[in-house]
């Protein structure tokens, strides 16, 4: 792993919503720091309604991390496009987030600690 890039269970418990809704809310997620960037909250995905997300064509690649592939969140009112990203095979040194998201916090999306 890169040496500025720590993955660590996050305390307390943590939701993350869209469009008004809950699409989730873990005791277990883990907080991945890189470098000076603010620290990134993932969610295990059977913590989140993924009924709520469309996996999308876009993805990019971290040389750190691995290929991320992307996510929509559809809502009631509208779908917010790649709000939220997954590694399905991260490099050794993240393996931790395997199986997690992580989502873009829009104004339409937040996540929070509660």
């Amino acid at each position: 792993m890169a040496d500025h890039i720590t993955v660590r269970k996050s305390a307390g418990t943590w939701s993350v919503r869209a469009g008004g809704a809950v699409l989730g809310e873990s005791s277990d997620a883990l907080e991945l720091v890189e470098g000076d960037y603010p620290p990134v909250i993932y969610f295990p995905r059977g913590d989140i309604a993924m009924a709520f997300l469309d996996q999308t064509d876009k993805s990019t690649n971290c040389p750190h991390k691995g290929d991320a592939t992307y996510f929509s969140v559809v809502t009631k009112s509208t779908t917010l496009k790649d709000v939220a990203w997954s590694y399905e095979a991260p490099k050794e040194g993240v393996a931790r987030i395997k199986d997690h998201l992580a989502f873009y916090t829009t104004g339409d999306v937040t996540v929070e600690e509660i």
